[in-house]
């Protein structure tokens, strides 16, 4: 890893041309639509908890919402897995082609949850068959963040890659609110009743289009112009084996520095968005609709500050974002859940600070990350990395929340969740090295000396190339 002097170091934009605009418009939507499948399926989860729990589980059970929700965060543990089979895939393959394949997977395990027979039909094979989904969901997804995000960095120019990022956590929170909104919809169209019995199915299969959506603007892009430049160095990784070990043997301390910085990401991330319609009705006793509605206008809040969060990083660094975001939400954290215990109005007010508070971190995402590792390795690195920690502290959090909150019977418990985590991401913050306005392309870390001098020597060689074809 560079030293810490080179932290606030911004280096001048690879000499690369620019993609087109149509072209880097095209790679935005193609990496968003994934990220918006893959969160619509935890919206209409996470807002069809307590329908999902009645008809997959016995009748009468208490503890089928703990269930239910620990059924979603089941789906992460897989999620390590489906990382390290599809980053080195992507790696070695490019970046498109696995994209195709995990939006696919993913699309098509959330449609079949809705096929699902109740526990009434057929027993236990009802919650049986909703794991496996769960879990062929959460595999295709290991690979899906990490490729997706490493697709759109790579066809990023340098000096915007902050901006053009922040639209794939759009598709987050769009496709998160989207999933929300129908299954809102669908409960205040057709009842109770009849979402118990039937209605909750429906926007599960909403879920087939998106995913053809995805392949066909995946399968019509050209591979990312980073990866084909390696490619023609005859650079890049061409064994899976080989590049684990190479990964984790020269990389590992930036492995560990990503997942630090994710545990922070995640907690925040699924606590608000996954865990808030239980925590609204269960502990600060709001109407199911009230619970439902209040997280849904605090995303669509956060969504119209993103680009702007992405544009901003572009102009200060990722670092300064990460750390305002970070200490605001260790300090308020419990101020906030408190103001949100005082009815509706302070509920919708505090979810919305906690969500602008949250916002610098989600925008820059998608240019930090993948600026952590050369081309190479930069789709297991990022898949490896940020699946195994999520899985550990992201997915299981709305759980955990659920778990600790019965076992304590203190209803702050998620802050003082948020606060640890948030100072594990400080901790790891100051060893990550500053990238804004830093080429990403090559096989030396970006940000560093050596990548400037690697790229200077590929940029003295291509002009080679070409005097010697003209």
């Amino acid at each position: 890893m560079a030293s810490a002097a080179d932290e606030d170091h911004f280096v001048t934009p690879g000499s690369e041309e620019a993609a087109p605009p149509g072209v880097l418009r095209k790679a935005i939507a193609a990496s968003a639509i994934g990220n918006a499948t893959e969160w619509f399926d935890y919206g209409i989860y996470a807002y069809g908890v307590v329908y999902i729990s009645t008809a997959i589980f016995p009748e009468g059970a208490t503890e089928a919402t703990l269930y239910t929700l620990a059924v979603f965060a089941i789906s992460f543990l897989v999620r390590p897995f489906g990382g390290i089979f599809w980053g080195p895939l992507g790696d070695t393959l490019g970046r498109k082609q696995i994209l195709a394949l995990t939006i696919l997977m993913m699309s098509g395990s959330t449609f079949c949850i809705g096929l699902v027979p109740s526990y009434e039909t057929i027993g236990i094979w009802a919650p049986v068959l909703l794991i496996a989904l769960r879990m062929i969901q959460g595999f295709s997804t290991g690979g899906e963040y990490g490729g997706a995000a490493t697709f759109m960095a790579e066809y990023a120019p340098d000096d915007k890659r902050g901006f053009c990022g922040s639209f794939l956590e759009f598709g987050t929170l769009g496709g998160f609110s989207f999933g929300a909104l129908l299954m809102l919809g669908a409960s205040l169209a057709l009842g109770t009743e009849a979402m118990h019995d039937w209605g909750w199915r429906l926007p599960f299969l909403v879920a087939a289009p998106l995913g053809f959506v995805g392949v066909y603007l995946r399968s019509h892009m050209e591979d990312t112009p980073v990866f084909e430049e390696i490619e023609s160095f005859e650079e890049q990784e061409t064994e899976v084996g080989t590049e684990l070990k190479d990964l984790i043997s020269d990389y590992w301390p930036i492995l560990l520095t990503l997942g630090g910085m994710v545990v922070a990401l995640n907690v925040v991330n699924y606590t608000l968005l996954s865990f808030m319609p239980t925590y609204f009705a269960k502990q600060l006793g709001l109407t199911t609709d009230q619970a439902l509605v209040v997280p849904i206008i605090g995303m669509l809040f956060m969504m119209l500050f993103l680009p702007f969060a992405g544009h901003l990083s572009d102009k200060i660094g990722r670092k300064p974002m990460w750390w305002f975001s970070l200490i605001g939400l260790f300090v308020l954290a419990v101020p906030l859940y408190e103001f949100m215990a005082t009815g509706l109005w302070g509920a919708l007010i505090g979810f919305a600070v906690l969500g602008l508070l949250y916002v610098p971190q989600l925008a820059t995402i998608s240019a930090t990350f993948p600026a952590m590792f050369p081309t190479q390795v930069r789709f297991a690195g990022f898949a490896i990395a940020y699946n195994v920690s999520t899985s550990i502290f992201g997915g299981t959090a709305p759980a955990l929340n659920e778990g600790l909150i019965e076992l304590t019977g203190n209803p702050l418990v998620p802050a003082y969740v948020m606060m640890g985590a948030c100072v594990i991401g400080a901790v790891a913050l100051v060893f990550v090295i500053e990238t804004a306005g830093c080429s990403i392309r090559g096989t030396e870390l970006p940000g560093t000396e050596a990548s400037e001098r690697e790229l200077r020597e590929m940029d003295i060689e291509e002009a080679s190339r070409a005097g010697a074809t003209s």
